[in-house]
């Protein structure tokens, strides 16, 4: 499976290595991303989602529920 955030859609990003004289070299920045299992209330069923450890903090502020309908709304969300 890909290295992306299904909450908030973070992908690796690109940049370079930057040696003590000065030489770039190419390397990629990855997302912090955890498995993290969630209770969904309302559908009384756990489901696991692969997340970034911000996308964890937002879910913990505003609650899986408006945090998945937001996802869904702009089409982020895999599960």
């Amino acid at each position: 499976m890909a290295r992306v955030c299904e909450i908030t859609g973070k992908r690796p990003r690109v940049g370079n290595n930057v040696s003590h004289a000065n030489n770039k070299t190419k390397r990629r920045f990855y997302p912090n991303l955890q498995k993290k299992r969630f209770f969904l209330p309302e559908e009384n069923r756990w489901i696991t989602l692969k997340v970034s450890t911000k996308a964890i903090k937002t879910i913990n502020k505003h609650g899986i529920t408006a945090v998945l309908k937001e996802a869904k709304a702009q089409k982020r969300v895999v599960a």
